[in-house]
């Protein structure tokens, strides 16, 4: 690849004499911290991967040591950018290689049993059988790095500019996108202000998505009066799903880290940085690096004053922020099963608070309800085999589990609600793509009808996450009100009128920002749903 390049430079025919090797070469997605790198430095050549950490509390069955984790000799010395597995390729340097393995991943021990179905023949999860379809593989294992078609490539204000500029740099001022209705383009994180800067990064988004024509660009021109817009969506992660953009099997990669939210629909879906979304701009594929999966068992029935948020909160404070590393989170159980869509999307949304690389909850009847209006598009749905290997397995009984609160400073400093009951607290926010979908909304209203609409004592902020939330919240009735609505509900105990669909103050943002706290309070606790 930096020899063609050179060539096209040059316009002479490269004979490696004069090649030198970048000094840093990644095997995979630059967003990710444990992926395999090669370190070049003269003749010596090392395999490292960041130290795991994995912590686990709850009941786990975890997978015994083999050397089905370990690299070849074969393998250290390949680079990822070989012919075999990749379009591009890197001369090969007559240099020497240090065997010497800083550290590699926990391995498993238990053989692939073959699968009874497809032609699958060895048994897979739910993710890497996404993703040796999507590279047009017919098994694959923990560890590999695969060239991946990507079916959805989604970008926002914050990230577009950036991913616009590289694939400007790199593919050409005048180069096509690999297909212009497959990227999603969706200003949410900083609309509502005044700052300059902010709004030119929408303009740009604008100025390219006219020049490749793409199709789905959900634009805002009016800042005053968002209904005036009826392209404008709100918070791109739920906007996704509510435009029908998150499909069964699919690999759907965003420019934002709680793009695994979209894992609730049974796909792969993952947070990417610039360099790798402008990558993906001009050539419609990514390198990944296949990750272990961890299996999350969730049965029992869910008690009514239990939400999506409390599951997901009680699991990151079993295994930490760090206990899912570069792994997927797989969500099954009879509780996973019972959950509508929104409550599923919460569930996925965190997995990246646990450090994990993808969530993902197999497709079943509910999946398929929710897509009946939402696309047309074929799609086709994958589980786990049977026989399938995971990394470790968790188990919870969700009878049990008593509403759950993270306390600062950290998602897994996790305690129940009722042990934080003197804690004052100056504010409260409902909104973000974790707690601003309909479904938070309408809990936080019948809370407000159970305790007989008594008056909120501190600002509550309300920002629904996209217009169509929005207008849910002043529509839909809440069980229980005598058919009032949540944004009468809300009104009538004293809490901030719902504001503009967006992140809002989720991501701080300029000082305009609503909701935003811009001075100091006296305790420092702000509650978030």
């Amino acid at each position: 690849f930096y020899c063609t390049q050179r060539q096209r430079r040059s316009g002479s025919r490269c004979t490696h004499s004069s090649f030198r090797p970048p000094p840093f070469i990644f095997l995979g997605n630059q967003t990710s911290l444990n992926l395999f790198a090669f370190t070049v430095s003269g003749k010596k050549l090392q395999s490292f991967r960041s130290a795991e950490r994995p912590q686990a509390m709850a009941s786990s069955t975890i997978a015994s040591p083999s050397a089905s984790f370990i690299p070849t000799k074969k393998e250290l010395g390949r680079s990822a950018f070989s012919p075999a597995s990749s379009p591009f390729s890197v001369p090969k340097c007559r240099k020497s290689i240090s065997k010497k393995i800083v550290s590699v991943m926990a391995p498993q021990q238990s053989e692939r049993k073959p699968a009874a179905t497809g032609s699958v023949k060895t048994a897979m999860t739910m993710t890497e059988k996404i993703l040796a379809r999507a590279s047009e593989k017919t098994h694959l294992s923990p560890g590999e790095n695969v060239w991946v078609d990507v079916d959805i490539l989604m970008t926002h204000d914050v990230c577009g500019p950036g991913s616009i500029g590289i694939f400007k740099k790199e593919f050409g001022q005048n180069a096509k996108v690999w297909d212009r209705e497959k990227i999603v383009i969706i200003p949410d994180h900083y609309i509502f202000t005044n700052d300059e800067r902010a709004n030119r990064n929408v303009d740009i988004l604008r100025d390219f998505c006219a020049e490749q024509n793409i199709k789905y660009f959900y634009d805002i021109q009016d800042r005053g009066n968002f209904k005036a817009n009826p392209d404008y969506k709100g918070v791109c992660h739920i906007a996704l799903a509510q435009e029908g953009h998150c499909r069964p099997g699919e690999v759907l990669l965003g420019t934002d880290s709680h793009t695994c939210t979209a894992g609730a629909f049974g796909q792969f879906a993952t947070g990417i940085g610039n360099t790798d979304a402008g990558f993906v701009m001009g050539a419609g594929k990514l390198l990944l690096k296949v990750p272990p999966t961890l299996r999350f068992v969730m049965d029992g029935e869910m008690p009514d004053y239990i939400l999506a948020k409390d599951l997901i909160l009680q699991i990151i404070g079993e295994i930490s922020v760090a206990g899912a590393t570069y792994k997927s989170m797989e969500f099954v159980g009879s509780t996973v099963e019972s959950l509508n869509m929104e409550e599923r999307m919460t569930l996925c949304n965190m997995v990246v608070e646990a450090g994990g690389k993808n969530g993902v909850v197999p497709a079943d009847s509910t999946t398929f309800k929710y897509l009946e209006d939402k696309t047309s598009l074929p799609y086709e749905p994958v589980y786990s085999d049977q026989q399938a290997r995971f990394l470790s397995e968790y188990r919870f009984d969700i009878s049990k589990l008593e509403p759950i609160v993270a306390k600062p400073h950290s998602p897994d400093n996790r305690a129940l609600a009722r042990e934080c009951k003197d804690v004052k607290i100056d504010r409260v926010y409902i909104g973000s793509c974790t707690g601003g979908k309909t479904e938070d909304f309408m809990a936080a209203a019948k809370l407000f009808v159970a305790s007989g609409y008594k008056k909120v004592k501190v600002p509550t902020f309300l920002v629904p996450a996209t217009q169509k939330v929005w207008m849910d919240v002043y529509s839909l009735p809440v069980p229980g009100s005598g058919g009032k609505t949540c944004s009468q509900i809300f009104e009538e105990v004293g809490c901030d009128t719902p504001a503009s669909p967006s992140c809002g103050a989720c991501l701080g943002g300029p000082k305009d920002t609503y909701a935003r706290m811009n001075e100091p309070k006296a305790s420092g606790f702000e509650f978030s749903i």
